[in-house]
C-alpha cells in the first residue's frame, strides 16, 4: 500500500502560493541503476514552514537519500520537488538556500573556528562587518565564543558539532538539513546537544529536516515524524500519535524501547462478545474493539495483538482471574528507574516494564494481564492496524 500525505497542499504550492521554507515532495522516486527496487518509492509529502520534521527508519530505508535529493546532492529519478512553490528538481545545491549539517562535521582543519563558520558567507561575498556580526551572534547562541580562535584539532566532538551547526546557522537559510549529526557523540553529549537543537530551532523558526535511525531522537525532537521502510513512507504523525496509534506492525515495533510485544491469534465472536485467543490464552475484549471489527473494511479473523511493555501487568503467582494467564520469569533487566521482566508464555517471550521495588527472579511463576484499553490489533495478512478510536 502507498501512503500519501498532505497531498491537498501540493497542488496549491505547485501553483505558486508563497510559503517561506515550505517543501513539497510530489510523488518522488529515486532509482539506482542495477537495483531491483527504488531507493525512495513514491515519496509524497508537504513540510510546513518552520516545522521540525524527522525522517526515521533502519539503515537503507531511504531517509538519507531523500535528504540528499532535497539538498540537490542526488538527482531525482521522477516526481517533482518544490521549495516555496518553486520547482527545484534541476536547481543546483548552492542556489537552493538550504544549509546541510553532516554526520562527520566536515570542518576544514587548517581554518579556525571563526573561519569555518564564516566560510559560506565569504563565498557568497557577504560584507566583512556582516560576517563578523553573524559569526559572533551564532557563536553566542551555541556558547562557543571562547573557541573562535581555535583549530578543529583542538576541539572535542561536541564542540566540533556546534561549529558545524554554527556554519549552517550563520548562512540564515530557509531550510536546515541534518543527516545524523549527533551519531558520533557520547550519550550524555547527545542528550545535551538534542536539547540545544530543539531550542535553536524554536528560536530561529527555520524549517528543519532531520535524519536519524535513533527513535529516541525522533520522538523527542520532531514536531512530526516520517517512519520509512524500504524507501516507502509507513506513517507520518506527531510523536504521541505515532506511539499511541501505529499504522502497522513495522511502526509499532520500530517506535518504542523496548519494542511492542506481539502475539498471534484469532478473533472469535460469541453472541455479542469478541475474544482474542491462541493456544496460551483467551481474552474477552472491550466493546470498543467489537465495534472496530464490525466497522473494518473486511472481516478479519487472524490477527496480531500488540501491547507495549508498560501496559503489561505482572503479579507474583498464578491467578484464575479473567483475562489473566500464567507465565515463567525468564530474566530481568534493572535500568534504575524501571525494571524490565521477560516472561515466557509458551513460545512467546513477553517484556513487561515494572516497578524496580517489585523483584522477580528467573523461574518465578507470575500472572500476566494487559491493560485492555491499550492493546492494538493488526491484520495478520497485511500487518495494518485494524480501526482506531477515530474510526
Amino acid at each position: 500500500m502507498r501512503y500519501h500525505y498532505r497531498c491537498e497542499r501540493t497542488v496549491s504550492i505547485a501553483r505558486g502560493e508563497k510559503q517561506v521554507g515550505s517543501i513539497s515532495f510530489n510523488h518522488v522516486f529515486k532509482r539506482y541503476k542495477g537495483e531491483s527496487r527504488p531507493a525512495v518509492n513514491d515519496f509524497h509529502l508537504t513540510i510546513e514552514e518552520g516545522e521540525f520534521l524527522v525522517l526515521v527508519g533502519p539503515s537503507g530505508c531511504g531517509k538519507s537519500t531523500t535528504l540528499r535529493m532535497l539538498a540537490g546532492l542526488e538527482e531525482i529519478s521522477s516526481g517533482e520537488l518544490y521549495l516555496d512553490g518553486r520547482f527545484i528538481n534541476y536547481v543546483s545545491p548552492k542556489d537552493r538556500d538550504i544549509a546541510m549539517v553532516f554526520q562527520n562535521y566536515a570542518l576544514y582543519p587548517n581554518l579556525s573556528v571563526f573561519e569555518n563558520i564564516a566560510l559560506g558567507l565569504k563565498l557568497r561575498k557577504t560584507a566583512k562587518h556582516e560576517i563578523e556580526s553573524r559569526v559572533k551572534r551564532v557563536a553566542s547562541i551555541l556558547e562557543i565564543s571562547h573557541l573562535l580562535e581555535r583549530k578543529p584539532s583542538q576541539l572535542s566532538g561536541g564542540q566540533k558539532q556546534r561549529v558545524a551547526l554554527g556554519r549552517a546557522i550563520a548562512r540564515e537559510p530557509q531550510v536546515f538539513l541534518m543527516d545524523e549529526p549527533l551519531s558520533n557523540l557520547d550519550a550524555k553529549l547527545r542528550a545535551q546537544t538534542r536539547a540545544e537543537l530543539i531550542k535553536m530551532q524554536s528560536d530561529l523558526k527555520r524549517t528543519t529536516v532531520y535524519v536519524t535511525h535513533d527513535q529516541v531522537e525522533a520522538m523527542t525532537m520532531g514536531t512530526r515524524i516520517v517512519v520509512m521502510k524500504d524507501g516507502v513512507i509507513q506513517q507520518v504523525a506527531e510523536p504521541r500519535k505515532l506511539y499511541d496509534e501505529p499504522a502497522n506492525v513495522f511502526v509499532a515495533g520500530f517506535i518504542g524501547s523496548p519494542q511492542m510485544n506481539f502475539l498471534n491469534g484469532t478473533i472469535e465472536k460469541n453472541e455479542e462478545e469478541y475474544y482474542f485467543s491462541n493456544k496460551r490464552m483467551k481474552l474477552l475484549l472491550p466493546e470498543a474493539f467489537g465495534r472496530r471489527f464490525e466497522q473494518a473494511r473486511k472481516t478479519v479473523r487472524s490477527v496480531i495483538l500488540g501491547v507495549r511493555p508498560e501496559h503489561v501487568i505482572l503479579k507474583p503467582g498464578s491467578s484464575d482471574e479473567v483475562n489473566t494467564v500464567t507465565g515463567l520469569v525468564h530474566m530481568t533487566e534493572a535500568t534504575g528507574a524501571d525494571s524490565y521482566v521477560y516472561v515466557q508464555l509458551g513460545s512467546y517471550l513477553l517484556i513487561a516494564r515494572t516497578n524496580p521495588e517489585q523483584i522477580y527472579a528467573t523461574g518465578d511463576v507470575v500472572s500476566v494481564a494487559f491493560m485492555m484499553n491499550k492493546i492494538h490489533f493488526f491484520d495478520e495478512s497485511t500487518e495494518e492496524l485494524i480501526g482506531s478510536d477515530e474510526a
